[in-house]
């Protein structure tokens, strides 16, 4: 039955290949590549495939198998089986005989069963290390190509400054720079030089930021902002990186949904930016244009719409492109170019990732890539390089084993193998049912230390996460009483899509407060947590907060209060040997805060890179600056910065500036320290951040170790758009700034820009080069 369109020749370019099949393609055939089918159109309820359902929506072709191993749950033998059957049958059942792009969700790790679960977006960013992110998502690709994977819908690009948003968890923080950095790491180890994984950049564009830190609504942002601080990381993951892929967001700005707006999607992305990919659509962002925006009156009609504007392809399955589209074309509403021209681009992707020629995987080997110790020493590591020690007050921490006689260990996230997960992950993203999940939790890991090292460990709940019941309190109070210390668990639950009332809490008390569809009012400690921490503080043992959670809490009084705080984010599968490592000094913590934690919600915004009236400017009872700053992150040694020396003080517009700084390990201990270098205009000609990052690197440093870290900052990065909206280099005085967080600046250095010039649209730079060489 198949035409052999597909079958390769050793003359043949991709191009030709790909003009070649749609040169036989029906207009139905053409608009089949634009769809896609899920799991559950497909799969019965047993993970059985449903041959007849899949000839039936297969019978044209499709572009894309959505989730296939994540949503149908299958393991990763049985998902690759699947696929393969899948694949099969568009080879052979299907006039052209062409397979499909099958994708999966990777935030933190396979969406799957048995996928390993690494730290949280929010977590990884904390490292400020994007080759750690590569070497990650690595080991992502290594399981997604396992079971036929060939493209990934991650990473998330969101600036994320207000904290309200559920969705925060998932980002690389508050920082364009810093998620643009994290997130070339992410695309550069699951692409793999274009050999790997399509990623996919999300959420295109300003998704962070909706009024009401809710995860939908409207979006309101002048053009440079949007430009500046949202589109930065895409344009230089698409360029630095060659992302394959970009996924349009839900929202609108000002009154454009991202789904309809062809200056984003086709003027921007491929007219300037010259991207080449696909862009695929958010799940139901194409049917949202009707049911949710009502700029469409019909499914045909949010079809066109969004075709129009530069959505190739529609997930999770095939609702408004379809026969919408070819019924269309036929009533003269859509031009058959339009439907031609976004079927070459998902064709000339299955041809570039290899489907054409060979879209199985064996799938006896399947299972290789996982539950591997490579990989479960790779999230450990993750996972302790992610946690960030916010207060240490007296060298409260580290623990020593031998020192105590009893631990104590309370709170809701001490002993919940799915409190350490980020709502992508698998067993959160489906909380209502039964997983197969293992996990060290922070129990676990002290526990086993007690009983290597000789204390006792004492364990109590106290509360729930979200529940207002606080009979347990005696129970912890009385185990804290009679420990030398507490540790105490507290944080957010994530998971997707809570939405109930106060009665439904009591009746469940362990919500989520955290992730997709959880947007919150309130950033402090959900439930009774904090009167949970305030009954413990009234005992004379020494309290040490652990925050275990995604979203940046509003604890002032209890950071106020607790002699150390340690902020342990979603740190996935190895979270609690990663924890106990860190309190007990096997690990020396070196992450630090990819976003700024307020004093409460009702000073946001407060990110670092404010510009002068909004940072300076106070409430009435609350200062302007935020509880911890952005790259704030303590160490269990001390570092001295001194020495900062800057090549030359008159850059060019086209030249490069050096900055030099010596670091030096002034304390006991062995420890990494992240160097973070800011830029700043003196004078501007409009008003401009107090400082943005521009480079950082991390150090790591024996006793008594130096050593000089450099930065090769291009003047091309000091740019911002003009008031005539052209991006340019402006004459004046500019200050480089080095410190360790946003808010201990150690030293700072004056140089000027020697004239104004504006960019051309391939002359810029996107990232400083750093090194760091052996001190003096």
């Amino acid at each position: 039955m198949t035409d052999q369109t597909t079958a390769p020749t050793d003359a043949t370019t991709v191009d030709e290949r790909v003009e070649a099949i749609l040169a036989e393609m029906t207009l139905a055939e053409k608009a089949a590549q634009l769809g896609s089918v899920n799991a559950e159109r497909i799969l019965t309820e047993d993970g059985e495939l449903d041959r007849d359902a899949a000839e039936e929506y297969l019978a044209n072709g499709i572009g894309h198998l959505t989730r296939i191993g994540g949503e149908g749950s299958l393991d990763p033998e049985r998902a690759a089986e699947v696929t393969n059957e899948l694949q099969e049958i568009l080879r052979e059942e299907t006039r052209l005989g062409i397979p499909a792009i099958p994708h999966e969700e990777c935030l933190s790790g396979y969406m799957g069963p048995a996928g390993t679960t690494f730290p949280q977006g929010i977590g990884m960013a904390a490292t400020f290390d994007p080759a750690l992110m590569a070497d990650v998502t690595d080991t992502i690709r290594e399981q997604l190509e396992a079971i036929g994977t060939v493209h990934a819908l991650s990473p998330v690009l969101d600036v994320a400054r207000d904290l309200r948003w559920g969705r925060v968890e998932e980002t690389f923080g508050e920082d364009p720079y810093l998620v643009a950095a994290m997130a070339c790491g992410y695309v550069d180890g699951l692409q793999a030089d274009g050999d790997g994984i399509s990623a996919t950049l999300k959420h295109f564009v300003g998704h962070a930021v909706g009024e009401g830190g809710k995860n939908r609504s409207s979006v309101h942002l002048g053009e440079r902002e949007l430009r500046e601080t949202h589109m930065f990381p895409f344009e230089a993951a698409i360029h630095e990186s060659g992302a394959e892929s970009v996924m349009n967001a839900y929202h609108d700005i000002d009154g454009v949904p991202c789904a309809s707006d062809e200056w984003l999607l086709t003027d921007v992305l491929r007219g300037e930016w010259d991207f080449d990919g696909t862009v695929v659509s958010d799940y139901y962002s194409v049917e949202f244009l009707k049911s949710e925006h009502g700029v469409a009156g019909t499914e045909r009609e949010a079809g066109v719409t969004a075709l129009e504007a530069g959505v190739d392809v529609e997930l999770p399955y095939t609702d408004c492109y379809g026969e919408h589209l070819v019924e269309a074309v036929e009533r003269g509403e859509l031009a058959a170019s339009t439907v031609e021209e976004a079927a070459r681009r998902v064709l000339t992707m299955k041809a570039r990732k290899g489907v054409l020629d060979d879209a199985t995987v064996d799938a006896a080997s399947a299972s290789d890539p996982y539950d591997t110790e490579e990989a479960s020493e790779l999230t450990r590591r993750a996972a302790r390089e992610s946690i960030t020690l916010l207060k240490n007050e007296d060298d409260t921490l580290p623990l020593a084993g031998d020192a105590l006689d009893s631990l104590a260990v309370v709170g809701p996230k001490a002993d919940d193998a799915q409190e350490l997960l980020g709502d992508y992950a698998y067993a959160a993203h489906y909380p209502d049912e039964e997983t197969a999940f293992e996990a060290t939790t922070p129990l676990d890991a002290l526990r086993a230390r007690g009983d290597a090292e000789g204390f006792d460990v004492r364990h109590a709940e106290g509360c729930t996460t979200t529940g207002p019941a606080t009979d347990g309190f005696d129970d912890a109070v009385a185990q804290a009483e009679d420990a030398d210390v507490a540790l105490a668990f507290v944080g957010a639950r994530s998971a997707v899509d809570f939405s109930g009332t106060e009665a439904d809490m009591e009746q469940r008390p362990s919500v989520p407060t955290s992730g997709e569809g959880c947007d919150v009012t309130d950033l402090g400690l959900p439930g009774v947590q904090e009167e949970l921490v305030a009954e413990l503080r009234e005992t004379e043992t020494p309290v040490v907060v652990v925050v275990v959670s995604g979203k940046p809490h509003s604890i002032e009084e209890i950071a106020e209060e607790a002699p150390a705080v340690v902020q342990a984010w979603l740190p996935g599968e190895e979270g609690g040997d990663a924890i106990d490592a860190v309190v007990f000094g096997d690990h020396n913590p070196s992450g630090h805060l990819p976003v700024s934690i307020p004093r409460n919600v009702g000073q946001l915004p407060v990110h670092y890179s404010r510009r002068p009236n909004s940072a300076n400017e106070e409430h009435v009872y609350t200062e302007s600056t935020p509880l911890y700053a952005f790259g704030h992150g303590l160490s269990y040694t001390e570092f001295e910065y001194s020495g900062l020396e800057l090549s030359t003080d008159s850059l060019e517009p086209a030249g490069t500036l050096t900055a030099s700084v010596t670091v030096t390990n002034a304390g006991e201990r062995a420890g990494t320290d992240v160097v973070q270098l800011y830029t700043r205009a003196e004078n501007p000609d409009q008003a401009r951040p107090v400082q943005e990052l521009t480079g950082f690197e991390r150090v790591h440093l024996e006793p008594g170790e130096s050593a000089r870290v450099s930065f090769d900052v291009h003047a091309s990065q000091l740019a911002y758009h003009d008031r005539d909206m052209n991006l340019a280099v402006e004459e004046g005085p500019y200050e480089v700034r080095v410190g360790t967080a946003a808010d201990d600046i150690v030293d700072t250095a004056a140089f000027d820009v020697t004239a104004s010039k504006e960019l051309p649209r391939t002359g810029r730079t996107y990232f400083t080069d750093s090194r760091v060489e052996s001190g003096e």
